[in-house]
C-alpha cells in the first residue's frame, strides 16, 4: 500500500516531527494572540480599563512569542534541503500565519488609546467582529491539525469555514463604518475605530490566506 502524505511529506521522519511541532507551536501562539484580543474587547465593553490593559500586554507578549517561533521555523526552512516551490510556499504560509498576530497586536496598540466608552451601535460589533476572528484562527488550526494526520476532508470542511467567517468579518467591518458615519463621535475617536475595525479585518484577510494555502496543500495531498 502507497504510503499517504501529509504537509511535511518532503521531509524525513525526525525532520517531519520536528516541523509539524514548530508548526503547532506557531500556530498555538498565534490563536493565544488573538483570543487575547477578543479578551481585551471584552474587557473594554464591560468598562473595564484595568482588565483591558492586561489584556493588551498578553497580546503584546504572545505575539513576540510568536515572531520567534516564526524566526526559528524561517531559519529551519532555509537550512533544509526542500527545492522550490516548497520552500517558497511554506515561508509565504509562515509569513502569513505570522501577519495574523502582528495585525491583531496592531489592533491592541489602538484598543489601548480608547478609554471612554462607546455607543452600543460600535462597541457591539466590535466585539462580535473579535470573536468571529477568534473562531476563524479557531478554525484554521482545526484544518492545520486535520491535514496533519491525512484528514483530507476534514481539512477542507475547515477551510470553508474559515472561508465564511471571513465574509462575516467583511460584513461586520461595513456595519461598524456605518455606525461610525452616523455616532457622531469626534473626529479622533472616529478615526482610531475606524483603524482598529480596519487591523481586525486584516487578521480575518491572513486567516483567509492561511487557508487557502492549507486547501492547495490538501488538494496536492488526495
Amino acid at each position: 500500500m502507497q504510503e499517504s502524505r501529509n504537509i511535511f511529506g518532503w521531509l524525513g521522519r525526525e525532520q517531519e516531527r520536528v516541523a509539524l511541532e514548530r508548526a503547532r507551536k506557531h500556530i498555538d501562539k498565534v490563536y493565544e494572540t488573538v483570543s487575547n484580543l477578543q479578551e481585551a474587547i471584552a474587557y473594554f465593553g464591560r468598562n473595564d480599563l484595568v482588565g483591558k490593559s492586561g489584556s493588551i500586554q498578553k497580546i503584546k507578549t504572545s505575539e513576540h512569542e510568536a515572531d520567534l517561533i516564526r524566526r526559528s521555523i524561517m531559519d529551519a526552512l532555509t537550512e533544509q534541503l526542500i527545492a522550490p516551490p516548497d520552500r517558497e510556499d511554506l515561508m509565504h504560509f509562515t509569513k502569513s500565519l505570522d501577519a495574523i498576530a502582528d495585525h491583531a497586536n496592531g489592533a491592541g496598540r489602538l484598543l489601548d488609546f480608547l478609554e471612554e466608552r462607546l455607543p452600543e451601535s460600535i462597541l457591539g460589533k466590535l466585539i462580535e467582529t473579535s470573536e468571529i476572528i477568534t473562531v476563524a484562527v479557531e478554525k484554521l488550526k482545526d484544518a492545520m491539525n486535520s491535514l496533519a494526520k491525512n484528514d483530507i476532508k476534514k481539512a477542507l470542511a475547515d477551510c470553508i469555514s474559515v472561508e465564511e467567517l471571513e465574509e462575516r468579518a467583511d460584513e461586520q467591518k461595513r456595519m461598524t463604518v456605518e455606525a461610525i458615519v452616523h455616532s457622531g463621535l469626534a473626529a479622533p475617536i472616529l478615526l482610531l475605530i475606524y483603524q482598529l475595525t480596519e487591523s481586525m479585518e486584516n487578521v480575518a484577510d491572513k486567516v483567509e490566506d492561511c487557508a487557502d494555502f492549507i486547501r492547495v496543500l490538501a488538494i496536492k495531498a488526495k
